[in-house]
């Protein structure tokens, strides 16, 4: 069996792959980053054992790399997530961010 800090772990990695997988190449602009990072962390807030969210779209690089039609899908080079998972006293805090060129997905501490 599984420790409850390796679930806790795992239960990140599941919220994590959410949050990618279904928000990766949805359409966004400068001005529809901010309702975005909110939808984003809500429904990952509703999963099981996720304490908090935090979702930062980068709306001046948005900005640099917007097309002729006012906005760019959404990949990981331009957003950087904080979560919180609290599963059977253990917390887990995560955080993804670009690291030579990829959106890494990485455990910052496990209390």
């Amino acid at each position: 069996m599984v420790t409850d800090a390796q679930q806790a772990c795992f239960e990140a990695g599941i919220k994590f792959g959410s949050l990618y997988h279904q928000f990766a190449g949805t359409p966004v602009s400068p001005d529809s980053a901010p309702s975005l990072e909110r939808a984003m962390a809500e429904a990952i807030e509703n999963q099981p054992f996720c304490a908090s969210v935090s979702v930062d779209i980068d709306a001046d690089a948005l900005a640099e790399a917007t097309d002729d039609h006012g906005y760019v899908e959404l990949t990981g080079r331009f957003m950087e997530v904080e979560m919180r998972i609290e599963y059977e006293g253990v917390v887990v805090r995560t955080a993804m961010e670009m690291e030579d060129g990829y959106p890494l997905m990485r455990l910052v501490g496990v209390e």
